[in-house]
């Protein structure tokens, strides 16, 4: 029986391109053994450096071309050009500051490349988006958790952020008060540090949910077609072939947008808590 979920997952071993069409052809993938231990090149892995490889033919060329300063020209430089214009000035600013906004600005640049490539590459045939994994996504939520901390501990220092993360909280005069105060400062000190960790699991799980949702939707609904035509419907193929394929061109455009939406959101709430951690009296 078909399964959707096998075509929207990471591969291993072989990367599989047909399963029955033509006989079935698969791409054999890479592993090395390295101190012991087995090492796996995985599809993911390959189109997270197919994204990289991408995101550098397309924006070297237009940073050199600026740097000579020479003005954007043609619908495909405005177009790479805005992007990066819209996350400074739209996301980073409004969320970090005009002074500290430009130091963050490269980081916020290449986490929304990263993650819109990675998910406009599930919309071609054939190869996945690596944000459908949750290690992809938590590793980039990982980062995120790094610089939320990493950023105000190296412009103030380590001691500075620690007491603007801990509170002050009084319940009377005495040295019991003094103890229950502390310990309740401590309390909410730690639930504040928690509750980063909170934040940037979400940043993870929401990233990879959505992603893995909508590819396991159009898949889903291409297995149709298998299904029927293993099950000998074959009165009711034709129909189920173009509804479903229908289906899925117009669910496709939605997914455009989610790819688009999603980048943003995960870069949008990174500079806002950048912006929280950095400027906490705000």
């Amino acid at each position: 029986m078909a399964n959707a979920l096998e075509h929207v997952q990471d591969q291993v071993e072989h990367w599989h391109i047909f399963d029955r069409l033509f006989g079935g052809w698969s791409i054999p993938l890479p592993h090395f053994t390295l101190f012991g231990h087995e090492f796996y090149l995985t599809k993911y892995m390959i189109l997270e450096l197919l994204v990289a490889i991408l995101i550098a033919a397309i924006y070297i060329p237009l940073a050199r071309r600026s740097q000579n300063g020479e003005l954007p020209k043609g619908a495909r430089w405005n177009a790479f050009e805005s992007l990066l214009t819209f996350i400074r000035d739209e996301v980073a600013k409004p969320s970090i500051g005009e002074h500290d906004a430009d130091t963050f600005v490269p980081y916020l640049w290449t986490v929304f490349l990263f993650i819109l490539f990675c998910n406009l590459l599930g919309m071609i045939p054939f190869l996945g988006s690596p944000t459908a994994n949750i290690w992809v996504t938590g590793a980039l939520a990982s980062l995120s958790f790094v610089l939320i901390h990493g950023a105000p501990i190296a412009k103030g220092g380590l001691f500075h952020y620690l007491k603007s993360q801990w509170p002050h909280i009084e319940v009377g005069h005495g040295v019991i008060a003094m103890i229950v105060g502390g310990f309740l400062s401590l309390f909410v000190f730690l639930i504040e540090m928690f509750g980063t960790a909170i934040k940037c699991f979400v940043l993870a799980v929401r990233l990879f949910a959505n992603m893995i949702a909508g590819h396991m939707v159009l898949a889903s609904i291409l297995l149709f077609i298998v299904i029927v035509g293993e099950g000998g419907y074959t009165n009711l193929w034709p129909v189920v072939t173009l509804s479903s394929v229908v289906g899925v061109v117009a669910l496709s455009l939605l997914e455009l947008f989610v790819a688009f939406l999603q980048a943003y959101v995960f870069t949008f709430l990174t500079a806002l808590f950048v912006g929280m951690a950095l400027h906490p009296e705000h």
